[in-house]
C-alpha cells in the first residue's frame, strides 16, 4: 500500500510502537506500566496511530515446519515485459503458497517468497503454477538453508 505522506510520531508513540512490534498482543495497562501512563493514553495513541495508517493490522507467527512446510525458498522471477508486472501480481496473489512478492530493480522484475511441504511441492509449484504464468519469462529459485534474522525495524533509528 502506498503512502504519500509521513506520519511523525513523538518518542512515546515510538516506544509504545516498538513495544507493539515485539508483541502485538500486549495488553494496554502493561505497556502503560512500563512507560509511566494510563492504559487509556495508550489505547488513545494506538487509536491514532491506527487512524493515520501507521498500524494497518496484527498478525500471528506460525512455526510453518511445525504444520509440515519444511522448505521456504525465494524466486527471482523475470517478466517478458515490466508493463505485464501488474497482471503476473495477479496471478501470483492466487497462489496459496506465494506469502510475498516485490516489485524490484536489478536482474528480476519480482523477487517473491514461497513456502511449501518438500521439494516435489516445491517442483509443482514452480512448473504447473508460477511458470505456466502469461508474462513470466523464467525463474531462479534460491532455496533458504535457515532464517538468520526476522524482526521488526527498530522506529527510533
Amino acid at each position: 500500500m502506498k503512502r504519500n505522506h509521513i506520519i511523525h510520531l513523538d518518542d512515546t508513540d515510538k516506544r509504545i510502537l516498538s513495544i507493539l512490534l515485539l508483541d502485538g498482543k500486549r495488553p494496554y495497562a502493561e505497556i502503560g506500566k512500563e512507560l509511566f501512563l494510563s492504559a487509556g493514553t495508550v489505547h488513545v495513541r494506538i487509536k491514532k496511530m491506527i487512524d493515520a495508517g501507521v498500524i494497518t493490522g496484527s498478525h500471528i507467527e506460525v512455526d510453518y515446519k511445525s504444520l509440515g512446510y519444511d522448505i521456504t525458498a525465494f524466486l527471482g522471477i523475470y517478466l517478458e515485459k515490466s508493463s505485464l508486472y501488474s497482471q503476473v501480481i495477479e496471478e501470483l496473489n492466487g497462489i496459496g503458497e506465494v506469502v510475498s512478492a516485490h516489485y524490484t530493480t536489478g536482474n528480476y522484475g519480482i523477487f517473491a517468497k514461497i513456502i511449501v511441504r518438500d521439494t516435489d511441492h516445491l517442483r509443482d509449484v514452480l512448473s504447473n503454477k508460477i511458470q505456466k504464468i502469461k508474462g513470466i519469462q523464467r525463474t531462479e529459485t534460491f532455496i533458504s538453508l535457515e532464517e538468520s534474522i526476522e524482526r521488526p525495524l527498530n522506529v527510533d533509528l
